[in-house]
């Protein structure tokens, strides 16, 4: 554990990514140590800074340092501590006192960096508060169903023989949530490709871009295919959807992914030049622009996000999503529909990106509906969709 919050911090990794080697190097751990194992890295991950303050110290990577901040972890999250030698020696007056003075300072209370916090107001307003203390509680799992290979009901009872509870999710036909946490990963209708795992404000984007049957559909920006696969299901595995993503080796998941899922309508695509983009310009019937972004909406899965993100990369992507959005919208043909959509909170890569493309390109495009979800709403991450349709006499320009 200790050495995984050097790994995070110190050399810059990934906590996901450290968290699934260390899974594979301890093998033989059970189910309940792994699960102690990631929610603690993760928690140690979210609350570092306020941890820190209240040691009052800086981050050191040093053995009975780290010990102590274990240890003030444990005590903040009223844990019961074990009678160790190393956490024995823990300032808990220091604790107790310096709890009670920074509960009023956000950006230490809320563990965040300082430029967040201000960003946050400035962009969200008097939102921003509960929407961070949202972004600081534990995601639920949830999952949707392949309806290629599974309906709810059996779903529900395959899980049941493997002793999970999973419950429905009011107003969203295709999905379950767990009320406990547990490795559905290994669980055979999983492995059979009857499920995914998928957070429920993700899987309201691809019913928004209004996918049908026989539609050819590009997912510009796939990834590994979370949305991708969603498509294929609600086509009922009919018509044609390409993939396309700058990674190859994303693309290569993405098509493991498919033979568990049943799918074969789905054609990968690197995009190595813009030559790729070009070929598909007037041809599609739905483009799907789930674009890079902050990340700001799903900081409670991704914790270590706000560590290693600025107002510089920020207004970076920013640029980047303005100039995906202004060539690859060409890939919609006259009457068909785009989809712009972020895992972000702010407005500057959603709404106001909205605004620049419809003052950039008038008259080409009409803004059909755009929906914005914030995490404090219980309805799942924060997320952004905006719909548009391409208008049958595009400009010139």
């Amino acid at each position: 554990m200790l050495q995984a919050w050097r790994d995070i911090f110190e050399d810059g990794q990934y906590a996901d990514k450290v968290i699934e080697r260390a899974m594979k190097n301890n093998r033989k751990w059970g189910g309940r140590d792994r699960r102690l194992f990631a929610e603690t890295v993760y928690e140690g991950v979210r609350w570092w800074r306020k941890i820190w303050n209240l040691l009052d110290r800086d981050p050191d990577f040093e053995r009975m340092a780290m010990w102590h901040f274990w240890g003030a972890l444990l005590w903040s999250r009223g844990v019961e501590l074990p009678d160790w030698a190393e956490v024995q020696d823990l300032p808990f007056n220091t604790l107790k006192t310096r709890t009670q003075t920074f509960a009023k300072d956000r950006p230490i209370s809320e563990s965040i960096p300082d430029w967040m916090d201000e960003r946050g107001i400035k962009e969200l307003g008097e939102k921003w508060p509960a929407i961070l203390t949202a972004l600081n509680s534990k995601a639920p799992v949830d999952i949707r169903i392949n309806r290629l290979k599974a309906t709810r009901e059996d779903v529900k009872a395959h899980l049941a023989l493997e002793e999970i509870t999973v419950n429905e999710v009011q107003g969203l036909e295709d999905t379950l949530t767990l009320p406990e946490r547990k490795n559905v990963f290994r669980t055979k209708p999983f492995q059979e490709g009857m499920f995914e795992v998928q957070d429920r404000a993700s899987q309201r984007v691809v019913p928004f871009l209004q996918v049908e049957p026989g539609l050819r559909v590009v997912d510009a920006c796939a990834g590994a295919g979370g949305k991708t696969l969603h498509m294929a299901s609600l086509m009922k595995n009919k018509g044609k959807i390409i993939a396309m993503d700058i990674h190859e080796w994303k693309l290569k998941e993405l098509k493991l992914r498919t033979r568990r899922n049943g799918v074969d309508i789905v054609e990968t695509k690197v995009i190595d030049s813009g030559k790729v983009v070009k070929r598909l310009e007037n041809t599609a019937d739905r483009v799907l622009l789930d674009v890079p972004c902050s990340g700001m909406g799903v900081l409670r899965r991704n914790p270590d996000t706000k560590w290693k993100l600025s107002n510089e990369e920020i207004d970076r992507l920013i640029g980047l999503q303005r100039e995906i959005l202004g060539s690859y919208a060409k890939m919609v043909k006259a009457s068909g529909k785009l989809v712009y959509a972020t895992c972000s909170l702010l407005p500057s890569e959603n709404e106001q990106q909205v605004e620049w493309f419809l003052k950039t390109f008038p008259n080409e495009w009409t803004l059909e509906e755009s929906i914005r979800i914030n995490p404090d709403q219980g309805q799942g991450d924060g997320f952004f969709a905006a719909r548009f349709k391409r208008n049958t006499v595009a400009s010139s320009t």
